[in-house]
């Protein structure tokens, strides 16, 4: 199909970032750094290591006033990062929010954010997992979990990853039905699928809320195909 390496691209761009450094020299580093590891690799931590999270522990509680909150804010710190390219402050950042509440799924969502940053989806989709463990109504999660089986589906090229995907998707869109990014992603499953009706659909609910992920070629090409 002509436009299906630029439609996985549009897929999954948001969260394929720059990064400062090879996976390879990330996994180098991993084995002496534990911030670099998701849960600080369950690494047993030293005294001055844990005198200071319990400083940052309660620096960020006097400031956001519950463990939950805060937390909450290091993970938007993170995801900050990472749209910057900076994975390494990313992961800092989640880590610091499992520090604060480990039972906040979005720790989860921000370590597979990293992993697929470096295209290693199965560690994405077992982060993931994690999360959904945790909160199996996070929308954001399900989402990203879908993309990760669409992916699974361009790659290893089986139909049966599209539809799980298809299913996750959906199931996220129940929940969430505003998310344009769960939206558009839909629409593109189904273009995938060549059902026109569904991916008509999903654009256009997608477009009356703003339509930001959607592009021109993307449209163009569905109104090619469900011309036919």
């Amino acid at each position: 199909m002509k436009y299906t390496l630029t439609f996985i691209a549009i897929l999954i761009s948001q969260l394929c970032i720059a990064q400062q450094m090879s996976y390879q020299e990330w996994k180098k580093q991993a084995k002496t750094e534990i911030r670099l590891l998701p849960e600080y690799g369950h690494v047993a931590k030293t005294k001055e290591q844990i005198a200071s999270d319990d400083e940052l522990i309660q620096e960020e509680l006097k400031q956001e006033g519950t463990h939950r909150k805060a937390s909450d804010h290091l993970i938007r710190l993170g995801f900050d990062y990472l749209y910057r390219g900076d994975l390494r402050t990313a992961i800092y950042r989640f880590n610091q929010a499992w520090l604060l509440d480990p039972k906040n799924e979005n720790d989860y969502w921000g370590f597979a954010s990293v992993y697929f940053s470096f295209n290693d989806y199965d560690k994405a989709l077992e982060q993931l997992e994690k999360g959904l463990a945790i909160n199996p109504y996070s929308a954001n999660i399900l989402t990203d979990k879908a993309t990760i089986y669409t992916t699974f589906y361009h790659t290893k090229h089986n139909p049966e990853y599209l539809d799980k995907a298809i299913s996750i998707f959906n199931k996220s869109y129940q929940i969430d039905p505003s998310n344009q990014n769960t939206l558009f992603k839909l629409s593109v499953a189904y273009f995938y699928k060549k059902d026109c009706l569904n991916a008509w659909k999903f654009h256009n609910e997608c477009v009356k809320l703003g339509g930001k992920p959607i592009t021109p070629d993307y449209t163009a090409a569905l109104k090619k195909m469900c011309s036919n």
